[in-house]
């Protein structure tokens, strides 16, 4: 069921957009308001999270270290597995955000008969990963040239050499094909891995089945339903969107309101998922401390402003009730006024 239930929320969105822009009124809600409450949901969530998290106090240093941290002259400092100052962290959070460092580190563990443990290399995970992640990258900034006029020359280049092997016409840019072989990698793990396979969750399949229809609609569009596609109807309405005058034309196809309104769920579901690792990454104190806590001292934000209480002051306090059971004090009660005496003599 936790396979059934995304793909089937997946595939009712896609009817959702498909059946609702047949509506006479109804291509304006799609092609404007859904996408302005997407954005402001992904920028509003996006900025909650983040200020969230910053805001969230650390009790205590929790540097993730594997390797010798900084000690002895004559002892060699692993500095990206134990950082100790600023710039070591940046070397080791660059690594980790632009290359998947941790992930190339990756090893698995299996049994075999003997009972015999192995620990081996696993390498596919950060390949098909970084494949991923970096062929989405590209896809967006492809995608940049439907909200800008002129283009810019970073897309243009980006978009050249994303389709330089010119293969097919129109012409497949390389990361149609690895940006989608990256998610069915992702996802055949979750499938094929028994161990991932036992923790995965629906929320876990969801935003794979949602990436693989933006894909495929996209695809579509490109090369299988191109004639139903007007591709200056599109730019019309995402210039007009990013300039808040947004246009709707009647030539504008329903695959491509199919496609819009899977991008607008993936955000406005981007920053209540797990995607938001994009940016809690860069606010995790295993990676962004320092390993200097002999070092530096870390005050921890949760301890109370408690007052000190001494014990001359404990005394004070209950000097009289110490005396009555017994209890043996450094200065004993102050003698008492002669009509306190008197009264209770009589």
């Amino acid at each position: 069921m936790k396979y059934a239930f995304p793909f089937a929320a997946v595939v009712a969105l896609v009817l959702i957009a498909l059946i609702g822009v047949q509506i006479p009124g109804m291509q304006y809600f799609f092609g404007v308001v859904i996408p302005y409450l997407a954005m402001a949901l992904f920028l509003g969530g996006f900025c909650y999270r983040i200020f969230y998290w910053a805001k969230s106090p650390v009790p205590f240093k929790i540097p993730t270290t594997c390797g010798q941290g900084y000690s002895l002259p004559w002892i060699k400092q692993d500095k990206l597995e134990a950082p100790n100052n600023t710039s070591q962290v940046v070397a080791r959070m660059f690594l980790e955000i632009f290359l998947f460092r941790s992930l190339w580190r990756n090893t698995k563990a299996t049994v075999y008969d003997g009972p015999k443990l192995t620990y081996e290399s696993s390498k596919w995970l950060w390949l098909f990963g970084i494949l991923f992640h970096y062929s989405f990258l590209v896809v967006v900034i492809r995608h940049m040239r439907m909200f800008m006029e002129p283009v810019p020359f970073l897309v243009s280049f980006v978009e050249v050499g994303d389709s330089l092997l010119q293969i097919g016409a129109p012409t497949m840019y390389m990361t149609d094909v690895t940006l989608v072989l990256g998610l069915l990698f992702l996802f055949g793990r979750r499938l094929v891995n028994p161990h991932v396979r036992y923790i995965s969750l629906a929320n876990d399949y969801f935003p794979l089945f949602l990436l693989l229809g933006v894909a495929t609609t996209g695809i579509l569009m490109r090369f299988f339903l191109r004639t139903d596609v007007d591709i200056n109807a599109i730019k019309e309405l995402a210039v007009g969107l990013v300039t808040f005058q947004p246009t709707i034309t009647a030539k504008i196809s329903a695959i491509f309101y199919a496609h819009l309104f899977l991008v607008c769920a993936l955000l406005a579901y981007f920053p209540f998922s797990k995607l938001m690792h994009m940016g809690g990454v860069f606010m995790s104190p295993t990676r962004n401390m320092a390993n200097d806590s002999r070092m530096v001292r870390h005050i921890n934000p949760w301890n109370p402003d408690i007052k000190p209480h001494s014990y001359a002051g404990y005394e004070d306090e209950f000097r009289e009730d110490m005396i009555e059971q017994g209890i043996p004090v450094e200065k004993g009660l102050p003698p008492k006024p002669e009509a306190e005496t008197k009264e209770e003599a009589e």
